[in-house]
């Protein structure tokens, strides 16, 4: 398609339907500032959230950008203070600081030290049955790629870390089947199965934080994890298991190649001093009960000793390496719930919500709503988008119908760490890009695996919140 420019200087110009989301943001925008029944200050925030959105759902740009531009718009339509609160956030240096765990984790070796274990701890007796070796290796990777969201933040560090390792696992397999279920169940194990540690996924992160700052209780680690950990994290690597198993398992019992001898399984100094450092961390986090420290601070210290000259693992020229074009995201994240409240627009949106329940709801009947809305926000807005808009509502509307917060937060978090579609997800975006699998195969998966978890594991999960609270 060519405009008149383009054709009298020769030029095609493509096409982008991304930035169809530009005209969208700019009109959705405008709507709200001319036509929505809200106070000034509230129109102008929701125009801005709405812009930002609609920026994220297209992604012409990159999202940092539309960050930016959002915290940029705060800035000059309220105030510095409303445009940089986000940064104030210790959520936000939690997964910045991940990053560097992650990088830290992967420079040291220590991921090669899984595969070579995984290996060598292979019985003899299945080696040559394909099936069994699959079985094998699926459970045990799940499980240790469960483990690794209890060492490292950020479901997106550890699926960069685990990818290159569960692609080499799989060439053991001639079946394209197999290939793919050995890298996409641990990968979903690590990602969906982190709901269940509070500092294992970004959407248990931004939660908690949005909820803190709104005025709710701060939620400790250990708190999260005695209370989501079982269901929720053991329970959803179960599920991730056995719809892997079902959907990819090889359907030829020889269709595998003899892996090669392995040569040593003992950890380097390096492998060994990281793997000390990340149990360091994992100790500061247990023990919140007794310090009262933000999980942020377990993670510092996890990474100054890993980037510490001498005994660190790792060289602090790569910090540089590092991308933290998220650090602006975060901010935006943060920023645009706080605007929302301080507009007072998630009270009104919060009444708006209460309108539709009884006067007196149940929690059970609260917890499904609160998992049904934010899901169903999640199909046209990115999780973490979802969580800027949805938690400070969800905060006001919980304090307005009487209903503790803890398990609101958790339940927003299950439905936020449970997607049917690339698109809804930074992480599943990026498992995507990494070429092993298509659109279909994920897709197939993430739906199935949402759809287990809401039709088995929910059930249980709010039957405990009833019994706790």
């Amino acid at each position: 398609m060519t405009d008149g420019l383009s054709a009298r200087v020769g030029r095609t110009l493509p096409v982008d339907p991304s930035w169809l989301a530009l005209p969208a943001g700019v009109l959705a925008a405008g709507s709200v500032l001319r036509f929505a029944p809200l106070a000034p200050d509230a129109a102008r925030m929701l125009a801005i959230t709405l812009f930002c959105v609609a920026m994220w759902i297209g992604s012409p740009v990159e999202p940092w950008f539309t960050a930016l531009l959002g915290i940029g718009l705060m800035g000059v339509v309220f105030s510095t203070d409303l445009a940089l609160t986000g940064f104030r956030s210790p959520a936000t240096w939690l997964v910045v600081v991940g990053l560097l765990i992650g990088e830290a984790a992967r420079a040291s070796g220590l991921a090669e030290l899984v595969e070579r274990i995984s290996l060598d701890r292979m019985p003899e007796r299945i080696s040559t049955d394909a099936l069994a070796v699959y079985r094998y290796l699926l459970v045990v990777l799940s499980i240790g790629s469960f483990a690794l969201a209890v060492l490292v933040p950020s479901s997106l560090v550890r699926v960069l870390i685990l990818a290159p390792i569960l692609s080499s696992l799989g060439d053991l397999f001639t079946e394209r089947r197999a290939k793919v279920g050995i890298f996409l169940g641990p990968l979903f194990a690590t990602y969906y199965g982190a709901t269940g540690v509070l500092t294992g996924s970004l959407a248990n992160i931004i939660v908690t934080g949005l909820v803190e700052s709104g005025g709710g209780p701060a939620i400790s680690w250990t708190e999260w994890a005695l209370w989501m950990g079982p269901v929720m994290g053991v329970g959803r690597v179960a599920v991730v298991v056995a719809v892997t198993y079902l959907l990819y398992r090889p359907r030829d019992r020889d269709a595998m190649v003899a892996p090669d001898a392995v040569e040593s399984v003992t950890a380097s100094p390096r492998e060994r001093r990281m793997l000390l450092f990340l149990l360091i961390g994992v100790a500061i986090w247990a023990t919140d009960f007794v310090h009262g420290l933000h999980p942020l601070f377990g993670a510092v210290v996890v990474a100054l000793l890993a980037f510490t000259p001498r005994i660190g693992v790792i060289d602090n020229e790569t910090m540089g390496e590092t991308d933290f074009s998220i650090l602006f995201f975060l901010g935006a994240i943060f920023a645009i719930a706080e605007g929302l409240q301080r507009t007072a627009f998630t009270d009104l949106a919060a009444e708006t919500m209460l309108s539709y329940l009884p006067s007196d709801p149940s929690l059970p009947l609260v917890l499904v709503f609160v998992v049904a809305v934010s899901m169903l926000l999640a199909f046209v807005m990115e999780g973490m988008a979802v969580a800027s808009v949805i938690t400070p509502v969800f905060v006001s509307f919980a304090n307005g119908a009487g209903i503790p917060l803890v398990p609101v937060a958790m339940a927003e978090a299950v439905a936020l760490n449970g997607y049917f579609f690339p698109y809804q997800s930074a992480v599943l975006v990026a498992i995507l890009g990494l070429g092993v699998v298509d659109t279909l195969e994920l897709s197939r998966m993430a739906s199935l695996c949402t759809i287990a978890t809401l039709v088995f594991l929910l059930p249980i999960q709010i039957a405990m919140f009833v019994f706790l609270f």
